[in-house]
């Protein structure tokens, strides 16, 4: 199954929502009902309100291609999700450090994004730096085996500082291309728990010049708009150079997607569209617009 059939069943549940509120749209699609439908499919206010009003405007001074309203909005869904940061300057080792909320799918992101390293011929290590939970440590030790990567597990209640300056030293030694660090997962809101993660990053930098080179957040896409709230905090304290939104195939909020790439211009680096190992998916932009769009003409 390719990219864009991928793409195409996790985002079953927001084209089914689009679908049935631009049903028959393409030959008097409203300004209105547009607008309606993006916010449904949280899109978020300022992006569903400037695309209704382009569309208006596109119409107004016939500038509409023969594709229509549809073809349009596709356009700029593409536009939208391509103006975003490349991805970041590789290290060695290559050092991720996963961050996000609890219950948002963190731990088993970090597991798979280790496995898709590892299948692409690279020496990968994963390092459990969420010491508060026995269970966590556990769960990631599971995952390890399942994608075949080794995990530094420490024991709980550990610095967490401490086990990540430790394993980066043992993956310099092991000659290792990826480190991928699992954090604990904490509330946006909780600012001493946000600087403690600051304090992981700093560690990380004396281990290995320029680490971590990715901070990546994950969000489960079914929280929509709510998402956006918790990627401007963790941009703000935790340097989130890009986003993982996961569980998109139990949602039909996928359009959020377009609302931090446009809010907060950090760019989307990963979807998951299932509980697989396999179902992490790199981001594309071109192919999430046609899994989005496809079957609204």
């Amino acid at each position: 199954m390719d990219l864009v059939q991928r793409l195409r069943r996790g985002l079953a549940g927001t084209r089914s929502l689009l679908r049935d509120r631009l049903a028959g749209a393409d030959a008097d699609l409203s300004a209105e009902a547009l607008e309606e439908a993006l916010l449904a499919a949280d899109v978020g206010v300022d992006l569903s309100r400037q695309l209704a009003e382009e569309l208006a405007d596109a119409r107004r001074h016939g500038r509409l291609g023969p594709g229509g309203e549809i073809e349009r909005i596709g356009a700029r869904v593409r536009e939208v999700l391509a103006a975003t940061a490349p991805e970041p300057a590789r290290g060695a080792p290559h050092v991720t450090l996963v961050v996000g909320v609890n219950g948002s799918g963190k731990t088993t992101t970090a597991a798979k994004l280790a496995g898709r390293r590892r299948r692409d011929g690279r020496e990968v290590l994963l390092v459990a730096a969420d010491t508060f939970r026995t269970a966590a440590i556990e769960q990631l030790q599971r995952w390890g085996e399942r994608v075949g990567v080794p995990v530094v597990a420490p024991r709980p209640r550990s610095d967490p500082g401490a086990v990540v300056f430790d394993a980066l030293h043992a993956a310099v030694v092991r000659a290792c291309d990826e480190v991928v660090i699992d954090t604990a997962g904490r509330l946006h809101t909780k600012h001493n728990l946000m600087a403690e993660l600051d304090k992981v990053r700093r560690v990380s930098g004396r281990a290995v010049p320029g680490a971590p080179h990715e901070v990546l957040l994950v969000l489960d896409a079914s929280t929509g708009s709510n998402g956006i709230a918790q990627a401007r905090e963790f941009t703000a304290h935790a340097g989130v150079t890009g986003v993982a939104l996961v569980k998109l195939d139990g949602t039909a909020k996928g359009g959020v997607v377009l609302a931090i790439a446009h809010e907060l211009g950090v760019p989307v680096r990963w979807v998951g569209v299932g509980e697989g190992p396999d179902d992490l998916l790199p981001f594309d932009p071109e192919a999430f617009a046609s899994a989005l769009l496809e079957g609204l003409t």
